[in-house]
């Protein structure tokens, strides 16, 4: 299943079920800003998804309402779980899908973090 970006945000979803702790996560990182978490079905040796605290369905609907302390936040969240996993000088993908056309499967904007390994070419052609 896809999710159209464009929709209201949906509370019931699983990342705000994960944000209100209805729904446990091997958490990873964790500050005013974000929750950084290990996904469930890792698609490379490391996978943690990194997801804003705000109710924000993608990255538009987040750069057009988040606040400043909101962006900055996330973003250096994002920074910091690379960084203290020691994936800078290997070197990381970050990943955030947004609508159908990209297959964004939970209506919570979220950013995927890859590593561990050489990850290839970013898409198959």
């Amino acid at each position: 299943m896809s999710v159209d970006a464009t929709q209201p945000y949906d509370d019931r979803n699983i990342f705000a079920k994960i944000l209100r702790g209805e729904i446990p996560c091997r958490k990873v990182y964790e500050d005013d800003f974000a929750l950084a978490f290990h996904d469930i079905n890792p698609q490379a040796p490391m996978h943690v998804l990194v997801i804003p605290k705000g109710a924000f369905v993608s990255w538009d609907d987040f750069s057009a309402k988040g606040t400043e302390a909101e962006i900055a936040g996330f973003v250096r969240a994002v920074g910091t779980v690379a960084r203290d996993a020691r994936l800078v000088a290997p070197g990381y993908r970050l990943l955030a899908n947004a609508g159908t056309d990209s297959h964004q499967e939970v209506p919570h904007l979220h950013v995927h973090l890859f590593a561990g390994r050489p990850l290839g070419p970013m898409l198959v052609r």
